[in-house]
């Protein structure tokens, strides 16, 4: 795994310094964090996880040098050839909520956490409790999407399983907070035609992956793209993520909107 990060630093890196004049990619690009200040679930390698001060650095750069380009990923972002971010979280993890969220609110920054519904219901340790989702969903500039019931690769889900998944998971958060939910991350980012007109049946209007890339006008808001940020990551790896010097990395597997 070493290894692997270190060559793909390499490649970044040869990237950033052929671009050093350009500016970047016209388009949405949608910041993707898991966990910030605690363990991610299942994260043998600690990539999903990023602590108290390195998200207060990449915040702090965001505030400085384009606050007014981040956008909340609502349904009504619509796509447009301008530079703009979104800040997303995926699973719901308690520090979202006591971490990660004032730090965001305290730099006027708004963000989206897409939930496992099944967690919260179930007080998974770690995890957002149904009155910590109600609290983060009250914030300013604060969204709340869906991530399945259960977590689970809807891909892989029969007919009957996939729409539980996607209607239950939507119908407990909004009883929860007491507002539509219509925005969703896939599990794992997987993803094909038959669970897009799934996810567009359950009510849905947005929905994101995990492919690497810059969402331009042209593409399917049910697949949009997002970029990892992993933890122990430098500034200056921050900095070339925004700038799409680490899109290369979408080479690794198929764009989810051609499944």
């Amino acid at each position: 795994m070493r290894m692997r990060r270190a060559v793909a630093r390499a490649v970044s890196e040869v990237i950033a310094c052929g671009r050093w004049a350009c500016a970047p990619p016209a388009g949405l690009r949608v910041l993707l964090y898991h966990a910030v200040g605690s363990p991610a679930l299942g994260d043998t390698y600690g990539l999903f996880s990023i602590s108290r001060d390195q998200f207060i650095r990449q915040m702090d750069y965001l505030a400085a040098s384009c606050r007014d380009r981040v956008i909340g990923l609502t349904p009504d972002a619509v796509l447009e050839a301008t530079v703009r971010l979104a800040i997303t979280f995926d699973d719901g993890y308690e520090d979202n909520l006591t971490v990660a969220a004032p730090i965001l609110i305290e730099r006027g920054l708004p963000f989206t956490v897409f939930v496992t519904s099944d967690f919260v219901k179930e007080g998974r340790p770690g995890f957002l409790t149904p009155s910590g989702l109600r609290e983060l969903a009250a914030m300013p500039n604060a969204t709340i999407g869906a991530h399945g019931a259960t977590h689970v690769a809807l891909p892989a889900c029969d007919d009957a399983v996939l729409r539980d998944e996607l209607r239950r998971s939507k119908c407990d958060l909004e009883d929860a907070i007491g507002h539509p939910v219509e925005t969703m991350a896939y599990p794992y980012g997987a993803t094909d035609r038959r669970v897009r007109a799934a996810v567009r049946e359950a009510g849905y209007r947005l929905a994101v992956s995990s492919y690497a890339t810059v969402n331009d006008e042209s593409r399917d808001p049910f697949v949009l793209g997002r970029t990892e940020v992993l933890g122990g990551e430098s500034l200056r790896v921050f900095r070339q993520r925004l700038h799409g010097d680490w899109d290369w990395y979408r080479w690794r597997m198929k764009d989810p909107a051609t499944l």
